[in-house]
């Protein structure tokens, strides 16, 4: 029995010893499997409160199982996983930076089918976003600039032919000082387009880089509303007709030398774009003797182009002048001008309708008549013209061709005066009114018998003129007090 004991004992531990080889095969055939590696990308900038995709790389021998995304001074999310088994791959993480500019990361770890892991980290700089931006070029591509932002014309910029430039509403453009053919200014040259639709809460302003103004405020915190010269103007040109000894010429403020001057066509519905809401201040720079920028300038503008709430602030030359063309203007105000407040020329056949002028360096109004063979006829109506220390009050030509109505004149002064009434063409002027100083006649001041279709009336008791409540909000004349 003592025998039979020991031979089973004998053949169980045979037979363990047999299991313990055989087990022991098993963990030598079975090799060590490397731990997954993952590689970062080289450190970026990201600005506040934008989104980045930040790819990362891994190798996984064992195979890809899982992977997890964290991150500081931001959030992270995985945006492109990896495929599961996979040996190799790249994964995409979204990173939002936070407000707060300054060191931020994302860590990617990557896990495998053996439960081994590895990370790596993205090392972010957050930055502030950029809000003030240089504008040293021609804008040759379809362009935006955006609210909320400030974008500085280092020289005269040309929007040419075929292109748009979109600004949206509280955008501030500053022009850099220049005279002569260094002369900034905003040109929209002949077949280009300028979207500047501004709201009542939130214009558009034109002014100069010495203005301190910033999106927002209305009012310039800095510089007075008299004064001038600081840059160039804005520009738009069409392909409208004109009357000049060409179909097309040159505009005055901008040098022969560039093509982007150009106006004048065939094309009386020509749109150059939609223009609302726009403030144009401190302008006016002498390119030459005699030869200024104006605030607004209109050469050959054809009537597809909308221009509606428009303010020209303390230019050197005049506020707005158009050459030609038949773009029709609602809602402008004209205050400070250096020269002529509100200019015609080349029969512009189209309309201004409820405005305001205040003050001039010479006249209110100078309605010129055509130079070339294509006549039309403008009409301006619905304003009010505080005269002030203006020269004159309406200077015609024995051509110019022109009606006028409803249009109300106050605070005059001796030697101002309505000086003619043209002769050449039949115009029509009607329900003119004005508050004229104790003491004097309305024939001192509307002449050549246009007394006859003026009504003097008491301060404050006009029935014409312009509708002030188009002003509110967004006009700088307005937030002055100007408006009364």
């Amino acid at each position: 029995m003592e025998k039979k004991i020991l031979k089973m004992m004998a053949m169980m531990m045979a037979a363990l010893m047999l299991t313990f080889t055989f087990t022991a095969c098993e963990d030598d055939d079975d090799p060590v499997v490397a731990a997954p590696s993952v590689s970062a990308p080289a450190n970026q900038d990201v600005v506040s409160g934008e989104s980045v995709d930040i790819t990362f790389n891994f190798a996984a021998a064992g195979g890809f199982k899982s992977a997890t995304a964290t991150a500081t001074n931001g959030t992270a999310t995985i945006k492109t996983n990896g495929v599961a088994g996979a040996t190799s791959g790249t994964l995409v993480v979204a990173y939002t930076a936070g407000s707060q500019t300054g060191a931020g990361s994302v860590v990617l770890s990557v896990t495998d089918n053996k439960n081994q892991t590895d990370d790596a980290t993205a090392v972010i700089n957050v930055v502030a976003e950029q809000t003030v931006f240089d504008i040293t070029g021609n804008i040759t591509q379809n362009t935006t600039w955006e609210t909320g932002k400030t974008y500085i014309l280092k020289s005269r910029i040309a929007v040419v032919s075929g292109v748009t430039l979109t600004i949206q509403r509280g955008v501030i453009v500053k022009g850099e000082a220049g005279t002569g053919a260094n002369a900034t200014a905003l040109l929209i040259a002949r077949g280009g387009k300028l979207m500047a639709e501004g709201t009542a809460q939130e214009p558009i302003i034109f002014t100069s880089v010495a203005d301190e103004i910033q999106p927002g405020q209305i009012v310039s915190p800095n510089l007075d509303p008299d004064l001038n010269g600081l840059w160039g103007g804005l520009l738009i040109l069409g392909n409208a007709p004109i009357s000049a000894d060409a179909a097309s010429v040159q505009i005055e403020g901008i040098p022969p030398s560039d093509p982007n001057g150009l106006y004048g066509g065939d094309n009386p519905n020509d749109n150059s774009g939609v223009i609302r809401y726009i403030s144009i201040r401190h302008g006016g720079a002498n390119i030459g003797e005699g030869n200024e920028i104006n605030g607004l300038t209109l050469g050959g503008v054809g009537s597809g182009t909308v221009i509606e709430n428009v303010e020209v602030v303390a230019n050197q030359d005049d506020g707005i002048e158009w050459f030609g063309g038949n773009v029709s203007v609602t809602n402008a105000v004209v205050w400070n001008a250096g020269d002529d407040a509100i200019d015609t020329d080349q029969s512009w056949g189209g309309t201004l309708d409820n405005f305001v002028v205040i003050g001039a360096g010479d006249e209110c109004f100078e309605l010129d008549g055509p130079e070339g063979t294509m006549v039309a006829k403008h009409i301006i109506k619905n304003g009010t013209v505080y005269a002030l220390n203006a020269d004159g009050l309406v200077d015609n030509d024995p051509n110019s061709y022109v009606d006028m109505f409803n249009v109300y004149f106050r605070d005059l002064k001796a030697g101002q005066d309505f000086d003619q009434i043209p002769t050449v063409y039949a115009c029509v002027f009607e329900n003119l009114q004005a508050t004229i100083p104790a003491g004097t006649l309305l024939t001192d001041f509307f002449k050549d018998g246009s007394a006859a279709f003026t009504t003097e009336v008491p301060l404050g008791q006009n029935t014409v003129g312009a509708d002030m409540t188009k002003f509110a909000g967004w006009s700088w004349a307005v937030a002055a007090g100007m408006l009364r």
